[in-house]
């Protein structure tokens, strides 16, 4: 449930709360019904842990801005992406489908992620966010990490957006020895504009471009996917000049600072536009800060790293604001995940998600809304590593099937005590909802009853600065 951080705002009358359940609409769908729907912001991270910022317990990384938003906003402790990497969990921010859904969980050479030029992508047939919002009459870009196809085909332009500005896949992906990658791209459209692009520039950049198109497009509405680049997938992360060497924990720490900037400077953006109460912002990241030597990110309290499927990989820090919309100083502990963006926010902009094809995401407006008697939508949650079911979770309850182990995540949020021993019957539910999931979506050797292809483009070309 969602619950007010403070006991001041627990005075809930049963008028108020007759009144919440019967206008199921909200204002935010009257809103939308009288034809000013809202914008909509993503500001999405790379490989940012769950205990990063400051509102979700970090002591060594100063974010003002991202804490504002807490004050303002809901603050959700069980909020996951689809993946413990970035290409599957980005393709599940798109489309609202498990990676495994839309073929999106392993690229054409076996991997976990998209390489350089790799032939696979997110299939145009897909319906995206951006695609349901556009035939809304929105104006959406897409700024930042796209990582769903490099190919001029899957690029965001080809996936709803009108505007693409951003480096195409990750920013650790540049040429090495054995990896005869390219120079990093920063493409606009389909077009490469700079190569290698300046990574310590990327997010000051992306913060501009991002102010610019809300700038340009206030008198309608809009979505913006601000997909930063940082704190990357680098051993040693980029910042600007103002930020290189100025915070508590090294490189890592100064990129983690300037998003904070850069959010702060969005906020500003939308005050000064007099858009503030007419905007949903989402922060998030999409997965956990991976194990470093020495460390840089912190998933703390969950237990485990990026890149696996332990909640420190997949449990990731989410925060929402809509001043007069979305209640200011609450926390949500109930489970949502980033497929459910897509069937929320294509309905509240009046719409709603494809009715053509299996959606796995939910609508959960009522816990944005803070409804008291809001309850996560979602009986089961699944954890796939690449093509491997490797866990399962439904209500407190989160079992490992190989070696299987079973965790109390109520009482044990770092995964630390087994007590599958202690719970046999509730081991045999989630072990039948795990078969669910193979007979649904697959698992290893095992292809599912209601998958969809992937993109594919033959004889892919790396990208690079045209001579034209």
């Amino acid at each position: 449930m969602c619950s007010r951080k403070h006991p001041a705002f627990l005075a809930w009358t049963a008028v108020a709360i007759g009144l919440a359940v019967a206008c199921r609409a909200s204002a935010a769908e009257e809103d939308a019904a009288d034809g000013r729907p809202p914008n909509f912001v993503i500001i999405l991270c790379d490989n940012l842990g769950y205990g990063d910022v400051g509102c979700y317990g970090s002591k060594v990384h100063r974010t003002p801005h991202v804490d504002r938003m807490a004050a303002e906003g809901m603050r959700f402790t069980d909020f996951y992406v689809s993946s413990g990497v970035c290409t599957p969990s980005r393709a599940s921010l798109m489309t609202g489908c498990y990676p495994r859904r839309v073929n999106m969980h392993v690229s054409s050479q076996g991997l976990s992620v998209l390489r350089p030029a790799d032939s696979k992508g997110l299939h145009p047939a897909e319906i995206t966010i951006a695609e349901i919002l556009r035939d809304r009459e929105y104006a959406t870009a897409c700024i930042g990490k796209w990582h769903l196809g490099d190919q001029p085909s899957l690029l965001p332009t080809r996936q709803g957006f009108d505007l693409y500005h951003g480096v195409p896949y990750s920013d650790d992906m540049t040429a090495r020895p054995g990896k005869p990658w390219p120079p990093l791209p920063l493409m606009r459209g389909d077009r490469v504009i700079e190569a290698p692009a300046d990574r310590n520039l990327l997010t000051r950049r992306y913060t501009d471009e991002a102010i610019r198109f809300i700038t340009a497009n206030r008198a309608r509405p809009w979505f913006v996917l601000l997909a930063h680049a940082m704190p990357g997938s680098t051993q040693r992360p980029f910042a600007s000049e103002t930020f290189r060497g100025k915070s508590a924990n090294g490189a890592y720490g100064d990129a983690v600072e300037e998003i904070d900037w850069s959010t702060g400077r969005i906020l500003a953006t939308l005050e000064q536009l007099d858009l503030d109460r007419q905007t949903l912002v989402l922060w998030t990241s999409d997965n956990g800060a991976p194990r470093r030597n020495p460390p840089q990110g912190s998933n703390r309290p969950l237990g485990g790293w990026g890149y696996t499927t332990a909640e420190g990989g997949m449990r990731v820090p989410c925060i929402v604001r809509w001043p007069g919309r979305v209640p200011a100083g609450t926390t949500c502990r109930e489970l949502a995940t980033t497929m459910d963006l897509l069937p929320t926010f294509t309905r509240l902009a009046g719409s709603g998600p494809p009715t053509d094809r299996i959606i796995d995401g939910k609508d959960i407006w009522p816990l944005l809304a803070g409804e008291p008697a809001a309850r996560s939508p979602h009986e089961a949650f699944y954890y796939y590593h690449i093509a491997k079911l490797q866990a399962v979770r439904s209500g407190r309850w989160k079992l490992h099937l190989s070696p299987q182990r079973l965790f109390d995540l109520q009482t044990d949020i770092g995964e630390t005590t087994n007590v599958a021993a202690d719970h046999g019957e509730i081991v045999r539910r989630l072990e039948a909802l795990a078969e669910r999931a193979r007979e649904d979506l697959g698992d290893t050797g095992r292809n599912g009853k209601n998958q969809r292809p992937a993109g594919t483009v033959p004889d892919p070309k790396p990208q690079r600065i045209s001579a034209n």
